[in-house]
């Protein structure tokens, strides 16, 4: 096993389950496995109390002694021979290579943070990814050791608005600059002005629109002028780690993932692959897809995991549900955004409602904005987008169950939503949605 953390740990995990006469060896080129690198911006922001220990989910030891997983941390892989059936792994420690002989191989490598090629000052000592615990810890200590004040955060993703909330709550002053006219690409611009309205409400500095176009020491210089930085974080997306395989002739597809079969088999029969380096598929638009989630990576390792035991089990693929937090504002997606719909060949219908998040008397209710997108002549349900306040975001799993089932909004609107005055208004503004689908209002 390549890879120590989601998309590899579940495999080896139930690869063992499955077969307890395998003999396991799981390679990891940092100091942890099977830990959240979700949970590093709470840790960073101080939510999380304690140190970098409290994300991680099992020690290596813990699978030794548990599991008789031969767990190697500080080896990277450097090479894969299918023809020999051998890798080469760099002990880190020792600064030695030695090689290690494989019947099957799983490859859970994980992404990386993007760091633009060409981009003067991307690689300066003040410029942090965030996508491994060693990041992690790595960007603490050094925000620590300069108490820093001036945060510039570089993209307005997932991980970049949750980096500028972690950094405000360390009071620091962050800017956060965007490329793109919207921050968070996966929403429609109608829904990603929400968010842009909760960002600056919270007091982050938001630059859209606005180009990155080099990093000096203490300054980023932007197409609008310099912004000035103690530290720079980068939350421009990730990329999967697939070279290795590439360079073993394994083929990739969409982003340089490694193409999988629905069993999580790769190109060469004696070769797995699950987590943020491979691919999925897409449930709605019917492609493929690359998606670095950590659920997405746990149950495609668990698929691989039970085939590479002798098992069978297959994954059915994904419809790109996700959900975030900026400040006390929820957000959340699941299936095809307009401009998704557009491209997968779909002549779609939106709406908009608005409602609260408990029944509007009740004390806490807070807005909440549904946008749900169907088919137009079947009105089969194709995504949907939620931007609202607490107990928000997690209605979204509704659709994300409705999608799966090819569910239209004439379903939808008849499902036999749970209600109370602490938990929502009479019509759950999830089935309100589909009911303006429908009648119009």
């Amino acid at each position: 096993v390549v890879g120590g953390d989601a998309g590899g740990m579940a495999a080896a995990s139930q690869a063992r389950r499955h077969d307890p006469s395998l003999e396991i060896v799981a390679l990891e080129k940092g100091s942890y496995t099977s830990y959240s690198a979700c949970g590093i911006p709470f840790l960073v922001g101080g939510v999380v109390e304690g140190g970098i220990e409290r994300l991680v989910a099992r020690p290596p030891q813990k699978f030794r002694d548990d599991l008789r997983i031969d767990v190697r941390t500080r080896h990277e892989v450097t090479g894969i021979d299918l023809d020999a059936g051998k890798v080469e792994v760099r002990n880190l420690e020792h600064n030695r290579t030695i090689t290690i002989g494989f019947d099957r191989l799983h490859i859970g490598t994980g992404a990386r943070p993007v760091r633009p090629a060409g981009l003067a000052g991307v690689d300066l000592p003040f410029v942090h990814g965030v996508q491994t615990l060693g990041d992690a810890d790595d960007l603490l200590a050094h925000a620590r050791a300069i108490d820093c004040k001036r945060v510039v955060v570089v993209g307005g993703g997932y991980i970049g608005l949750e980096m500028a909330e972690a950094f405000v709550q360390r009071n620091a002053r962050v800017t956060l600059v965007e490329g793109a006219p919207h921050v968070m690409g996966t929403l429609d611009p109608d829904m990603a002005g929400r968010v842009e309205e909760a960002i600056r409400r919270f007091g982050i500095d938001l630059r859209t629109g606005t180009a990155v176009e080099a990093i000096e020491e203490g300054v980023v210089q932007t197409a609008s002028g310099p912004l000035a930085a103690d530290l720079v974080v980068l939350g421009l997306g990730v990329q999967p780690n697939s070279e290795l395989a590439a360079a073993a002739g394994i083929e990739t597809g969409v982003k340089g993932a490694i193409r999988v079969d629905r069993r999580q088999r790769t190109s060469h029969e004696a070769v797995w692959a699950a987590g943020d380096c491979a691919e999925s598929f897409h449930r709605v638009s019917r492609q493929h897809v690359h998606i670095a989630l950590g659920t997405v990576a746990n149950r495609q390792g668990r698929v691989a995991g039970v085939n590479l035991g002798g098992g069978y089990a297959t994954f059915p693929g994904v419809v790109g549900t996700a959900v975030t937090k900026v400040c006390s504002t929820e957000v959340a997606r699941t299936g095809l955004s307009e401009r998704e719909c557009a491209a997968a060949g779909f002549d779609a219908v939106s709406v908009t409602v608005e409602s609260t998040t408990k029944a509007g008397y009740y004390p806490g209710a807070r807005p909440i904005t549904t946008k749900l997108l169907a088919e137009r002549d079947t009105l089969r349900l194709l995504g949907a987008q939620i931007v609202g306040g607490d107990g928000a975001a997690k209605r979204i799993d509704v659709v994300a169950v409705a999608l799966q089932a090819e569910m239209s909004a004439i379903d939808l609107v008849d499902a036999d939503l749970a209600y109370a005055p602490p938990f929502g208004p009479v019509w759950d503004p999830v089935a309100a949605a589909a009911r303006k689908l429908l009648y119009g209002t």
